[in-house]
């Protein structure tokens, strides 16, 4: 059964839609309304502040922790700066895809990891032997993403300005609010300016309280899993159990991804020292891969046509949708869509794929399977960059 987060107070009394969803074992609000469009618009106009305590957190300490992360993850630790972020992946001995999430040095000698599932085990294992020990810390901290174009001029009002205002891209820093200690990140899901507030969770219903009211003057609204959704898609992020399955959950070979079949190319680093699954990534880089992420472009007059044949309009708007359907290329499935939505703010109807990598280059027209009035049809795509959505605040310096 789902337990409340250190925020849930606060968090139940607003969720007036009374629509709640497990994610990680604890109770995460879908929407606060009963609709999620003012929390969509607050996020991509104003702010809106989610609860993202059911990450899973784990510490990392010691005086080999360095090695223990270098280890692990694909991306060079040895390279990451006291107070710098990165996004990495994981994997098996394979090269397949463990999980992915974001890893904070916070000390020399200590990290933080972020991750969709439970990793204890996986991180115990590969820290056997060194000097460094590994801590699920997820209990301990709430964890809340204020993401929105005036999240800036709201955490000006809690933080010391110098401080926050010098916060650059996947940075951290430490500080009060209201002599409250917290950890803010310049990270968060959506492809927009945001940040994450990091407290004790014996602080988190005052955290709260503090950026409620320092964000009401600003339109700034809580808000569920269904806007973080299309917000996430818009950006072109990966989204596990979705558009990839864990190498720990995949039961057949086809569910099994590598990180450049993910396109997390970028994020694995041959040239550092000894990691779990190079050899395998290694020879993956120099023969290529069978499978790509792509973004798609669903050609939206099309679309129209073929809804108009059941005199409907097109219905494909509202929540982003995580179900899978297949994609073609002259008839032959290549691939398959993983997620979809209509971008508000783009008017686009867009999804994340997985297709064959031959068919990858940006402007292949392909076709997308879409289910009209019960009927299988398709409908005209093009593969196009990700992230669809990428306003240049998100890495602006102020």
């Amino acid at each position: 059964m789902p337990i409340p987060t250190p925020f849930h107070s606060r968090t139940a009394a607003l969720c007036k839609s009374h629509e709640w969803r497990d994610w990680a074992g604890y109770l995460a609000a879908v929407t606060y309304e009963p609709t999620h469009e003012r929390e969509y618009w607050a996020i991509r106009n104003s702010a809106g502040l989610i609860d993202v305590t059911p990450l899973f957190k784990y510490e990392i300490s010691g005086p080999e922790a360095l090695a223990v992360v270098d280890r692990i993850i694909t991306r060079d630790a040895s390279k990451c700066a006291i107070g710098q972020v990165l996004y990495t992946p994981w994997c098996n001995e394979a090269g397949k895809i463990v999980d992915d999430g974001t890893l904070t040095r916070l000390a020399e000698d200590r990290f933080r990891v972020t991750a969709a599932d439970p990793n204890l085990q996986w991180f115990e294992d590969c820290a056997f032997g060194f000097d460094a020990s590994v801590r699920d810390i997820t209990a301990e901290l709430g964890a809340l993403a204020l993401q929105g174009p005036l999240s800036l001029e709201i955490l000006r009002k809690l933080a010391p300005h110098a401080e926050i205002e010098k916060l650059k891209f996947f940075r951290q820093l430490e500080t009060k609010m209201a002599g409250i200690p917290v950890e803010i990140t310049r990270t968060g899901y959506t492809g927009d300016l945001g940040y994450e507030v990091w407290c004790a969770s014996t602080h988190a219903e005052k955290v709260w309280d503090l950026l409620m009211d320092a964000g009401h003057n600003y339109g700034m609204l809580p808000a569920g899993l269904a806007a973080l959704d299309i917000s996430r898609v818009e950006a072109g992020f990966l989204l596990a159990d979705v558009d990839y399955f864990s190498c720990r959950k995949a039961v057949i070979a086809p569910q099994f991804s590598s990180a450049y079949e993910v396109g997390l190319g970028w994020a694995v680093k041959l040239d550092k020292s000894d990691f779990v699954g190079k050899k395998a990534l290694q020879q993956e880089e120099q023969r290529g891969s069978q499978w790509a992420f792509a973004g798609l472009e669903i050609d939206w007059p099309e679309l129209e046509k073929l809804f108009a044949e059941f005199d409907l309009p097109p219905q494909i708007t509202g929540r982003a949708s995580r179900e899978g359907v297949p994609i073609y290329k002259n008839g032959k499935q290549i691939g398959k869509v993983t997620s979809s939505t209509f971008s508000p703010i783009l008017k686009k109807y867009l999804a994340l794929c997985t297709i064959e990598a031959q068919h990858a280059k940006i402007g292949t027209e392909i076709e997308m399977e879409v289910t009209v009035e019960y009927h299988r049809k398709k409908a005209p795509a093009r593969v196009a960059n990700t992230p669809f959505y990428d306003p240049p605040r998100k890495r602006a310096t102020f």
